[in-house]
């Protein structure tokens, strides 16, 4: 039997979707394997969209406590050089076990659009939580906001920008951006000052490709006035929340100097921050379960209501 080029063509592209299914289906598994299940009797809400009709990305997962009355939120934003990650990633479990509701946001990635849509999303992201606190019954007065590398530099923007309207764009304008404590997890800051204090042999972000210069739409050295406009040390107010900092000393992606900078300028106005190094630790992955001990107690400081 001798197929006709439409059926040749059409079981071409089937194979095509069934392997690219099998592809996706096994990075799906990769990834959600390394994530603790949350606790039994948590309430999932996910892909729940923070911009009506928007794009695929603009949807976060909302976790509840159970039995918990009121309680602060947790907003968890990935992190993968603005190209890559997924709210999935994200590990509720930890922060649901200590009796906090838990938002895990998407945001849309520097292909999709360039810088300042990311913190667009996240403050749009914000907003949407707040206006439905009621409604999913968590306390609209205390987020704190936590993420690593580039989820570590929008949680940074969400923090030095609560004085500023911006980047808020779309809908529920009438509720703030504001979130009331930060932890930035060796996230960038100063885009223009990366490859002067990296160490040798790192990646240089003065390239067409490389992650920042994706972000802000063109080679960081030609749009000078663009990577400015990104660094959340041009928006820190004395208003700003507390913020923790946790950086790895040998970090070979962000300099440590770049913690360093967003400490000095908040400490320089008045904000409560804190700088935990990790010694010897580089990009990720740090192996130092104080440094995750200091941030929930930090947390636990700014969002918990003193007990009676």
């Amino acid at each position: 039997m001798i197929l006709k080029p439409v059926a040749v063509v059409a079981i071409f592209l089937s194979l095509a979707a069934l392997a690219i299914a099998l592809y996706l289906g096994r990075d799906y598994l990769r990834r959600s394997s390394r994530v603790p299940p949350v606790p039994r009797g948590t309430a999932v809400f996910r892909d729940l969209a923070y911009v009506t009709n928007g794009h695929l990305r603009q949807k976060l997962d909302l976790y509840l406590p159970k039995g918990a009355e009121n309680p602060p939120l947790m907003i968890l934003i990935h992190g993968g050089g603005f190209t890559e990650g997924d709210k999935e990633e994200e590990n509720a479990a930890q922060w649901l076990e200590e009796g906090y509701a838990v938002a895990s946001i998407n945001y849309r990635f520097s292909w999709d659009a360039v810088f300042p849509a990311q913190i667009e999303d996240c403050k749009a992201a914000v907003r949407w939580l707040r206006a439905s606190a009621k409604k999913y019954g968590y306390d609209s007065e205390r987020f704190g906001a936590r993420g690593s590398s580039a989820g570590g530099y929008l949680v940074t923007m969400l923090g030095t920008t609560g004085s500023t309207r911006k980047f808020d764009v779309g809908e529920n304008l009438e509720v703030s951006s504001r979130v009331q404590a930060v932890a930035d997890r060796y996230g960038p800051i100063d885009f223009l000052q990366m490859d002067a204090h990296r160490m040798p042999g790192a990646e240089l972000q003065n390239t067409p490709d490389s992650p920042a210069s994706l972000l802000i739409g063109g080679k960081l050295g030609d749009n000078r006035e663009k990577a400015e406009n990104a660094n959340p040390i041009n928006y820190i107010t004395k208003d700003c929340p507390p913020f923790i900092v946790v950086h790895g000393d040998s970090d070979p992606l962000v300099p440590h100097h770049q913690s360093e900078l967003l400490v000095a300028a908040l400490a320089k106005v008045g904000v409560p921050v804190t700088l935990y190094t990790v010694k010897g630790g580089g990009h990720g992955g740090l192996d130092d379960p104080n440094a995750e001990a200091a941030v929930r107690e930090f947390f636990a400081r700014y969002l918990r209501p003193p007990e009676k």
